[in-house]
């Protein structure tokens, strides 16, 4: 029986700066995130000069029982962060310029994702309410694998048995004798 993920709905907050490059107006990075958010569609929420945090959207964070080895890898780093999946849209002109595509508390799927170099990958940190939930979570699904070692057969493969050819290959034939001369079609 697969079971179903538990989902928390995670708004995703986008800062935009100004950019000190001459070539992009503007600096986009994910700064934050909102657990239990409502739905949103790039709301601004904070507004300093030309310093934006916008609420870009909610997506909602999926835990897997099946993952939980990789939760505890997320949550035993340093600074217990969220991976946020964001693609450029397609419209240059518009204002907003990315698409929020997950967020993951997972580095395994993170790294998926960065490692196909088609989206921009951000971490975030995680709000202590959301480590504690993701914590509960692991204590109560995690199941340690038990390891089991590959055992090699008995038989001793590097003996040397010259003129034999391989002992694990079947002969149909005297391996001695003298390959066939003349074919006949």
């Amino acid at each position: 029986m697969r079971q179903a993920p538990v989902s928390l709905p995670l708004g995703i907050v986008i800062r935009r700066t100004p950019s000190v490059s001459r070539w992009a107006r503007w600096t986009w990075k994910a700064v934050g995130v909102l657990p239990g958010a409502a739905q949103a569609d790039w709301q601004v929420l904070r507004q300093e000069g030309d310093a934006v945090e916008y609420h870009a959207a909610t997506v909602p964070l999926e835990l897997w029982h099946t993952d939980t080895e990789a939760y505890l890898n997320g949550l035993s780093a340093r600074a217990p962060s969220i991976g946020v999946v964001m693609r450029e849209t397609a419209d240059a002109d518009t204002e907003q310029p990315y698409e929020i595509l997950l967020a993951t508390a997972s580095p395994y799927e993170f790294q998926d994702y960065a490692d196909s170099g088609e989206e921009i990958v951000e971490l975030v940190p995680m709000p202590e309410g959301l480590i504690a939930l993701i914590r509960d979570f692991v204590e109560k699904h995690h199941e340690d694998e038990v390891f089991v070692k590959r055992r090699r057969d008995k038989k001793h493969v590097d003996l040397v048995e010259d003129g034999k050819g391989d002992p694990r290959v079947s002969q149909l034939s005297d391996v001695y004798r003298a390959p066939r001369t003349g074919r006949v079609n």
